[in-house]
């Protein structure tokens, strides 16, 4: 454990910014290496499907690299040094959101061979209910940009001496031209190449520690002095921050969000030359996320381990939790140069890889969604320059809401709170119309307001009044507390809770009232609230109206969830476990049109007539 007087902490040298500088080249190199090869990205099909010919490994690198953000990278050590190890417990949601998402969500999608997601519910539902879908998106992925541009950056600045608007042009530039030329082939093999970088950042840190702390047996003994080592809450009070019940089911449920039916990584799936592959992405994924959380989470024991007798935070050294890790590296791997210059390349590869992903995701459903309904004879050339233009404009775009962002001030907090509550929603929106057939059109767009009016109001009174979590405690008595406390901080603590659930919330200025206590339920359920909403409501609504005969529905869209999950019944029990879909019958011979330009009724045939509703 460090005794701390005064924190000396290095300068970002020339070799360091070398390394950094290396790291955006390198990402460019690979967007221009496939703006000239291959195909040229003179096709839709290549520019966000890659052409259908990617495999497992690279695909399952890039959905990681996807969702694991700068904020997580930043945010889940931060969760480990504050509030133990409960938090570990998610890996336990992983394996179940990779089942889930694997063989219910995505056979379907893939085999439809759409590019943008919410075509489905355009040919499940109508084309009101796809717009209620991309707009959703659209609205949750650029404010997720602009987060993910904007926090990192400050939490970096503030430590590093890093210019904090010339890091957020550099990444958002860096990343919006690499996305632009190269397409989804060059998203995906930049993801493979940060992830990479990303790791061995994270590494510099565990095993410096490691060493200073004369071994990890010794770090996880002065975390358990520290009363960090924790995993005996297996409360059901769905009102306590973490427990292994809200950690496995809730979180289950809102990794479901993210890979089973996002844009962002639909588009990867349907970038697989097959649906096994496709599948198998994602247990690449899973087995790297196990391993990328756990690292992340001893990255927050080394951390504590050396400044058990001396909290940066309360010492003054630094203004919020979030800069712990830039903290560390900067004054314990310092003198090492080129290492703070990895450690912030690894940060930012985060955000480049998270921003990549969004950049192509809202090109794909503007164009797929909006302007090929709009110009339905779109050229496919033409289509393409639109494509790589929508890319650049999102780029633009999320920069500015960065910039933005910094001038709201409190106001921000509640536009990342909306990240975490449109998944749910959204979520339960396509399984309303994957795995209930009897499902129609008004229950999809009544039970989706319905689940979006629940959580925007869980959410607005959870910002209201925010709960208030137990800190574990923390010393000063190492170190010389300073007066001179950095007062410009921005907390990514709630982006993180909402986005991966990895640090604080909020502390309470004075007593709440009565009314508070309903908005005290754990973030971690939030996107089970939202899918139960959806999902009762939607049913309500279409039993109301008139539900859909399941026998009268395409096959192909509809998931028969019952007969995977007992697949072991007898035949003769195959009706039921249809639930009357007539998934024995054979295909149609009217293909899905991959643009959704063929007109579909509320039952997801084909219609004789193009209406909104």
């Amino acid at each position: 454990m460090a005794e701390i007087s005064d924190p000396d902490i290095a300068s970002f040298s020339i070799v360091d910014y070398v390394v950094f500088s290396l790291v955006l080249a390198v990402s460019i190199g690979i967007g221009l290496y496939h703006a000239l090869t291959g195909g040229k990205q003179k096709t839709t099909q290549e520019i966000f499907v890659a052409d259908r010919k990617m495999n497992s490994i690279p695909v399952g690198f890039s959905l990681l690299a996807s969702w694991i953000s700068a904020i997580a990278l930043l945010g889940t050590p931060a969760e480990c040094y504050s509030y133990g190890t409960m938090f570990w417990y998610i890996c336990g949601s992983y394996i179940f959101m990779t089942l889930i998402s694997a063989h219910l969500f995505i056979p379907t999608f893939y085999q439809l061979g759409i590019t943008s997601v919410y075509q489905y519910l355009e040919m499940r539902f109508s084309v009101a209910v796809r717009l209620i879908g991309s707009i959703a998106f659209i609205l949750y992925m650029v404010m997720y940009m602009a987060v993910v541009l904007y926090a990192p950056s400050l939490a970096i600045s503030a430590v590093t001496g890093l210019d904090l608007w010339g890091a957020v042009l550099t990444v958002g530039l860096v990343c919006t031209l690499y996305t632009t030329l190269g397409g989804m082939k060059a998203v995906i093999w930049t993801d493979v190449f940060q992830t990479c970088v990303m790791f061995a950042g994270i590494l510099a840190v565990i095993i410096h520690g490691s060493i200073e702390l004369k071994g990890f047996g010794n770090v996880w003994k002065i975390n358990e002095q520290g009363g960090r080592i924790e995993f005996d809450v297996f409360s059901v009070d769905p009102t306590i921050r973490h427990t292994v019940w809200g950690l496995i089911i809730g979180g289950t449920f809102t990794w479901v969000g993210n890979y089973g039916c996002n844009q962002a990584s639909v588009q990867r799936y349907l970038s697989c030359n097959s649906l096994k592959q496709a599948q198998l992405s994602l247990y690449v994924n899973m087995i790297l996320l196990y391993i990328v959380l756990s690292l992340l989470m001893m990255c927050g024991l080394v951390i504590y381990a050396l400044y058990a007798n001396c909290d940066p935070v309360t010492a003054g050294y630094i203004s919020s939790p979030d800069q712990l890790m830039p903290f560390y590296v900067m004054k314990e791997l310092g003198f090492v140069m080129g290492l703070p210059g990895l450690f912030v390349a690894a940060t930012f590869s985060g955000a480049l890889s998270t921003v990549s992903s969004g950049l192509n995701a809202l090109a794909a459903v503007t164009m797929e969604d909006v302007i090929r309904r709009v110009f339905k004879n779109v050229a496919e050339h033409k289509a393409a320059i639109i494509s790589r233009i929508l890319a650049c404009v999102y780029g633009l775009i999320a920069i500015g809401f960065a910039y933005l962002a910094s001038q709201l001030g409190p106001v921000l907090q509640v536009a990342i709170s909306l990240l975490g509550l449109i998944g749910g929603p959204l979520t339960g929106l396509f399984s309303l119309g994957l795995f209930f057939p009897w499902a129609n059109k008004w229950g999809a767009i009544l039970g989706s307001l319905c689940g979006f009016t629940v959580s925007l109001w869980i959410g607005f009174g959870a910002f209201v009044y925010p709960p208030v979590p137990t800190k574990l405690p923390l010393r000063t008595d190492g170190c010389l507390i300073s007066n001179d406390t950095n007062t410009e901080s921005y907390s990514i603590e709630t982006a993180t809770s909402f986005l991966l659930g990895a640090t604080t919330e909020a502390t309470v200025p004075e007593p709440y009232p009565k009314i508070a206590e309903l908005y005290s339920l754990s973030y971690m359920w939030y996107s089970l609230v939202g899918i139960i909403v959806v999902i009762v409501f939607g049913l309500l609504f279409s039993f109301l109206t008139g539900a859909t005969n399941p026998r009268d529905l395409d096959p192909r869209l509809v998931c028969p969830v019952i007969a995977k999950v007992f697949c072991c019944c007898p035949g003769r029990c195959r009706s039921i476990k249809y639930c009357g879909v007539l998934h024995d019958r054979s295909l149609s011979e009217k293909n899905p049109d991959p643009y959704g330009q063929i007109p579909t009724s509320e039952n997801g045939t084909v219609a004789a007539d193009d209406t909104f509703l």
